[in-house]
């Protein structure tokens, strides 16, 4: 199976590595974009129709890949995964766009205290070491934490995250991967934006932020878990009707 990565606003592709690793391993192809080489495209569309050129120059294996989002690049997920044709969606502690109210990543965050843990907002990860560590890598082991801190890097895109969205989360199955431990988005918040929004009960991990990072091989055996149902049996994701699951 392939699997399309898409980063988060925080972290460069280079934070795939562990995960990637894992996966490779086992005999997959991972394939990480990044999103600050498509500049100066804009737009929510015109983010994905420049993953969907990339996608289509990268070697593979599969005709639709399995697509992971990480935390802010939620809503690129839905539009970058119909552009490539996906076979599946996995949103990996990622916000989820709100189209029972469209609106924009940034209103939301601006009118739901919910969203966010209080003591996160208004950190800057990338400019400062002891944030990251705290919020974004704190179930990291220390040559693990060194090297994250390595791939800390902006991605900002605010025109994209004013936009409501135009592409429905649910159209294509889904899973949802909730770190029970994270101090960004808060755990209760994914989980209603999960069920409401994706109408998929979460798989919970004991993991902070960023589990591709802390814990890789996990993430690893949730996504080939992913990719065997979808190769016997399309359509159906490791979450969905089946409830939620807490993944040790």
């Amino acid at each position: 199976m392939d699997f399309l990565l898409i980063h988060g606003t925080t972290q460069s592709p280079a934070g795939w590595r562990l995960l990637s690793a894992e996966l490779v391993a086992a005999g997959h192809r991972a394939h990480a974009v990044d999103l600050v080489g498509i500049e100066p495209d804009l737009t929510i569309a015109d983010y994905a129709a420049g993953v969907a050129r990339w996608w289509r120059d990268q070697p593979r294996t599969a005709e639709r890949p399995v697509v992971v989002a990480h935390s802010g690049s939620g809503p690129l997920l839905a539009p970058v995964a119909a552009e490539v044709n996906a076979a599946h969606q996995v949103w990996l502690a990622a916000y989820v766009p709100d189209t029972l109210r469209p609106r924009g990543l940034i209103d939301e965050a601006s009118h739901e205290p919910g969203m966010f843990n209080h003591d996160w907002w208004g950190k800057n990860p990338v400019t400062d070491p002891v944030v990251a560590t705290e919020f974004l890598f704190h179930d990291c082991d220390q040559p693990t934490l060194a090297w994250a801190l390595s791939t800390m890097r902006l991605f900002h895109a605010p025109p994209a995250y004013q936009e409501p969205p135009t592409v429905d989360p649910a159209a294509l199955p889904s899973t949802y991967v909730l770190p029970t431990l994270d101090r960004t988005l808060r755990p209760d918040w994914m989980r209603r934006a999960a069920e409401q929004r994706l109408r998929v009960r979460p798989v919970e991990i004991s993991s902070g932020h960023c589990p591709h990072v802390s814990r890789p091989a996990v993430v690893a055996q949730l996504l080939m878990t992913v990719a065997q149902r979808e190769q016997g049996h399309p359509g159906a994701g490791p979450a969905g009707a089946l409830g939620s699951r807490r993944v040790c």
